[in-house]
């Protein structure tokens, strides 16, 4: 017979345990069926790995910019520490201590591939060939995530390239790295890689970070150039793999390197988890609504990357606090808060979304860019100030180099938009996030005064730019 819950959940990761626990606190019961480790993408191949790889370089950099630091600095970075230090964040790629969360927040567990069999059915074939039969009594919940785009290159799959997870949980540092693509994956794994003393060659057709503020972009080129990391505007023809590596073919010049690094995009994992059983396409992303049920159905929701609304693991663990809320209100029959703003929906998924990319030197930003903003109708002013400016940031490194913008919504008065750019900007940017999700008007944000000398002092800075209301 089939094993009943109220929530079936398809994936184990970081936003799927988050759709589960809020089912559970609703009231429901939920199982997640995970093939792979629990915790996810982010916590063994993605967030938590890359960003250990990174920080260690981030910290020397910063210790060599101020003096006094700068001449203690006599070493160069140990390279097999940082290795070791990442594989402690992911626990040696074991997911015991996440399986045991699991089990303490009540939540059953079922290791194995599912593939949706019908409507609220769940098939579950785990390693040695097993089959359990599960049956949602309310909600179907797909968090499969994403996998890698492999694009069309010649020769680049027969290559045996890295993928993402293959970067960030390599042992050893090649002698040699050629990135494919400019998003964010590229510019991460360039600046690990750089700063292990790889020679890095990034081949980006329509260059850095695009999506991002131009002068974000600008200045992560520029940096990375600083840290000896090759970019070309340019795409591959055609890959081989020879005795010594691969050779990467673009017109008339060929580039050698230990390894290739593919990070051109996602794709979702939809193409054998049985969405053509309930009338879906495979290989398509899944539509939702804001409460994220899928799109032509009352008991199917997807969350995470799947549903390409915003491929970020924290918009995913935000979409999954929604999606099990408002199962487990619908289930038992309570009111739903469905409009923008409610407690049922994410509405943040549209302009609101913060990011940061760990880049040289890191970008921080919310919302809207000034580009999108004008796109989607706003009558919008940018205001830009250099963060070196700032008292905070020239104590936190000599010489400091970057920038902010502020885009505003002229006919309301509220901020729509912030990036900042520089050395240690990171911990800049939920205030942004709070002001534009709050939709704080800029009279009222006179009234927010940064500590002084801290980096904060940015925000009295735009103001200052942006001219203060006169009533």
């Amino acid at each position: 017979m089939p094993t009943e819950y109220d929530v079936v959940i398809m994936g184990g990761g970081a936003v799927a345990e988050n759709v589960a626990d809020r089912a559970v606190q609703g009231g429901l019961s939920a199982v997640l069926v995970e093939s792979e480790l629990v915790g996810g993408e982010c916590s063994y191949w993605a967030c938590m790995p890359s960003k250990a790889l990174i920080r260690s370089g981030i910290v020397l950099r910063a210790a060599q910019r101020v003096s006094g630091a700068s001449q203690a600095v006599t070493g160069e970075l140990d390279v097999a520490a940082v290795f070791a230090r990442r594989n402690g964040f992911t626990h040696g790629w074991d997911d015991s201590s996440q399986v045991t969360w699991v089990a303490g927040a009540g939540i059953d567990l079922l290791r194995g591939h599912g593939r949706l069999t019908g409507e609220k059915r769940v098939s579950v074939t785990a390693q040695d060939g097993t089959i359990t039969e599960l049956v949602a009594r309310h909600a179907v919940v797909v968090s499969t995530g994403s996998d890698p785009l492999m694009p069309g290159i010649p020769g680049l799959l027969e290559s045996e390239p890295w993928m993402p997870r293959d970067a960030t949980s390599a042992q050893i540092a090649p002698t040699s790295l050629a990135i494919i693509g400019g998003g964010v994956v590229a510019v991460e794994m360039a600046t690990a890689y750089a700063s292990f003393g790889t020679r890095v060659t990034i081949l980006a057709r329509s260059g850095l970070l695009q999506g991002q503020e131009d002068f974000a972009a600008d200045m992560v080129t520029t940096g990375l150039r600083g840290l000896g990391v090759d970019i070309r505007k340019a795409s591959p023809d055609r890959v081989e793999r020879t005795n010594d590596g691969v050779v990467v073919h673009v017109g008339d010049e060929t580039i050698g390197a230990e390894h290739v690094l593919v990070a051109t995009g996602r794709t979702p994992r939809t193409t054998d988890i049985g969405v053509e059983t309930v009338g879906l396409t495979p290989g398509e992303w899944l539509e939702v609504d804001d409460t994220m049920l899928v799109k032509g159905t009352d008991w199917l929701y997807a969350t995470g990357d799947v549903n390409h609304r915003a491929l970020l693991t924290h918009q995913g663990k935000y979409q999954a606090r929604a999606a099990g809320d408002v199962i487990a209100a619908r289930a038992l029959g309570k009111p739903v808060d469905d409009a923008p703003w409610g407690v049922h929906v994410a509405t943040a998924d549209h302009a609101s979304v913060p990011q940061v990319i760990f880049g040289e030197p890191e970008v921080a930003s919310a919302g809207l860019t000034s580009s999108t903003a004008r796109e989607a109708g706003h009558d919008v002013r940018v205001v830009d100030y250099e963060m070196g400016w700032v008292a905070g940031a020239s104590l936190q490194a000599d010489d400091y180099e970057g920038k902010a913008r502020m885009v505003v919504d002229e006919k309301r008065g509220v901020i729509l938009g912030v990036t900042f750019v520089g050395q240690d900007v990171s911990e800049l940017i939920h205030a942004a996030t709070v002001a534009i999700v709050g939709e704080v008007p800029i009279a009222r944000l006179w009234h927010a005064v940064p500590a002084y000398p801290t980096m904060n002092e940015i925000w009295l800075r735009l103001l200052e730019e942006y001219g203060r209301p006169t009533t």
